[in-house]
């Protein structure tokens, strides 16, 4: 049985409709009533299991899901050792570095050294500020870290930016962009090297445009 790794959350509605294009129809985990964690597709030949964004790739790591659909931003920042198979186009937003817009600061080599930023994404973060040699203090926290430079714990932030409206309505604006990010599907290398054609038909039809794989089932 094929099992994939669904994330919940902005990405999952769209990654339950490329999956259905492919064949497999994880529908009922859209289903507002539903608290199963794994959900079998309606074919009975595959099963989804429903994680946390950044729990996607652990899974296809560890061979626990032979694929999954999860941001680049999260490959990004945690580096599992995991297939990358397809840009999925969908889910679009960018890194940014952030400030507050009264700060004057126009790009991130405006920043004084020193100064602590703060971030979720605190690997992709370093490896930002390192390729502009800028030393700063990284601040990892968990949720709003819009909050960082309005209570004055950073200077900046590192985060996700889709509309920026959040920012805005924060009093932040974004001055650089690290990378953009989409969906992706991954697989794990184990897998892929065994298949027989199952896991590559998959992979086949989800590499076609939506509008191409209309009518696949």
């Amino acid at each position: 049985m094929i099992t994939v790794a669904l994330a919940k959350g902005a990405l999952l509605r769209d990654s339950v409709e490329r999956f259905r294009m492919a064949g497999l129809d994880f529908s009922a985990v859209l289903d507002p009533d539903n608290r199963q964690l794994m959900v079998p597709s309606t074919c009975g030949r595959a099963r989804a299991l429903l994680v946390r964004n950044g729990d996607v790739p652990v899974y296809v790591a560890y061979g626990q899901a032979q694929l999954g659909i999860v941001g680049y931003d999260v490959l990004r920042e945690h580096q599992m050792p995991v297939a990358h198979l397809v840009d999925l186009g969908f889910g679009g937003c960018r890194m940014s570095v952030a400030v507050k817009d009264t700060s004057g600061y126009t790009r991130a080599t405006d920043l004084p050294p020193h100064c602590r930023v703060a971030s979720k994404f605190t690997r992709c973060a370093r490896q930002y500020f390192d390729s502009i040699d800028l030393p700063v203090e990284l601040v990892h926290l968990t949720g709003s870290v819009e909050l960082g430079p309005i209570t004055g714990i950073a200077e900046a932030i590192v985060d996700l930016v889709a509309t920026g409206r959040t920012l805005r309505d924060n009093g932040l604006v974004a001055i650089e962009d690290l990378f953009h990010t989409t969906a992706r599907l991954v697989g794990h290398p184990l897998a892929l090297r065994l298949d027989q054609g199952e896991l590559q038909g998959i992979i086949d039809t989800m590499q076609r445009s939506p509008q191409d794989a209309v009518g696949v089932s």
